[in-house]
């Protein structure tokens, strides 16, 4: 198995399409070990005679943060594309999932796979609360939780009558990174730049002494809120929707329209 590390690291790693090639990381390695470990264990009367280490032993995590300009950048190159008037409207339109996706990521702080699969029934208005576990899905490892949302993002969570992406944003993600100048090293500005950030902007504005609700916002913890009415208090998680709300308003006063209703249609194209 060591053999078979080594000769894998020697292998390159082909980025899509785009030609660009990268080194092929040590989680990704220990990824394959993993899936041949499982392999060999479902075939009756074989057990691997070795071990995958552990992922935390070989995950670099990422160290970009973007500030709050940077996210205004990514609502401006949604609001504000280079062109003619045609070539506006059109690039507007090519670009209405990733600014879906920018909302709904700065406004909940959830992980990419959960703004994905956002749809109806996890919208409870009156108590202005999102749960991030649709129906019928079971709770894993990655807790989702149930999370206040700022009233800035609530019109387009009331008018949810089916996925809220249209489309997963991929392709718009990294034709945007290049355009603003993100990083280009592998997983340090991905699509879940915007909730590292959010944490790490939030962190800093509430302090340590309550920071467990930003923990419960990322669902690291469980909240032992039963009442889903007492969850945007200030006790509970309040003090993290106020932080939210407010650098919502600070990318708005950047980029004019970043949370307006009438930009709606640019995200249902």
């Amino acid at each position: 198995m060591d053999a078979f590390r080594i000769w894998l690291a020697n292998r390159p790693v082909q980025v899509g399409k785009t030609g660009e090639v990268r080194k092929r990381s040590l989680s990704h390695i220990e990824g394959c070990v993993l899936q041949l470990a499982a392999a060999i264990n479902s075939t009756p009367g074989q057990t691997a005679q070795f071990k995958p280490i552990q992922a935390k032993e070989v995950a670099v995590s990422p160290q970009y943060r973007a500030d709050v300009a940077t996210l205004a950048a990514m609502f401006r190159y949604c609001l504000a594309p280079e062109g003619s008037a045609k070539e506006k409207v059109q690039r507007m339109r090519e670009r209405t999932s990733l600014l879906a996706y920018l909302r709904a990521a700065v406004a909940t702080w959830a992980r990419p796979e959960e703004i994905l699969d956002l749809g109806p029934g996890q919208w409870t208005a009156a108590a202005q609360v999102l749960n991030l576990n649709p129906p019928g899905r079971r709770q894993t490892k990655k807790f989702r939780g149930i999370i206040p949302i700022p009233a800035q993002f609530a019109p387009f969570l009331d008018e949810i009558d089916g996925p809220y992406l249209p489309t997963w944003p991929r392709s718009s993600w990294e034709k945007m990174r290049v355009a603003i100048g993100l990083p280009i090293e592998r997983g340090q500005a991905g699509t879940k730049l915007i909730r590292r950030s959010m944490a790490t902007f939030v962190r800093k504005r509430i302090g340590e002494a309550n920071w467990r609700q930003g923990e419960m916002m990322l669902g690291h913890v469980k909240a032992s809120i039963s009442d889903i009415y007492a969850i945007p208090d200030p006790a509970n998680l309040g003090l993290a929707l106020g932080a939210t709300s407010a650098i919502i308003d600070e990318i708005c006063a950047l980029v004019p329209g970043a949370y307006t209703p009438q930009h709606r249609s640019f995200t249902a194209a």
